[in-house]
């Protein structure tokens, strides 16, 4: 009669473990799953803010060659093309 019970007992313990494994699996995916959408969100709004920053650039990059007086031609022309070079070269914005 004890080894029933001590049979029986086993796999109560067993099938305790098993839901108890379970439940710690059910936590982490749902701790996982909800970081994992969180960054998901996290990079749209990134990409967003990329996009507008690239038509904020655009805007004043008109904005200031609108507003830059012009330059009267001298002789010095192929110097100040050299520079021009330079400045645009400068002027580059890296993106991100």
């Amino acid at each position: 009669m004890g080894e029933l019970l001590n049979a029986g007992m086993l796999s109560v313990a067993s099938l305790v473990v098993s839901f108890v494994l379970l439940l710690a699996g059910l936590v982490a995916w749902f701790f996982v799953n909800r970081a994992s959408s969180r960054t998901n969100e996290q990079i749209e709004l990134l990409e967003t803010l990329v996009e507008l920053q690239k038509r904020q650039n655009a805007l004043l990059r008109r904005l200031c060659d609108a507003n830059e007086p012009e330059v009267k031609e001298a002789p010095k022309v192929a110097e100040e093309a050299a520079s021009n070079q330079d400045d645009d070269f400068i002027r580059l914005v890296a993106e991100r």
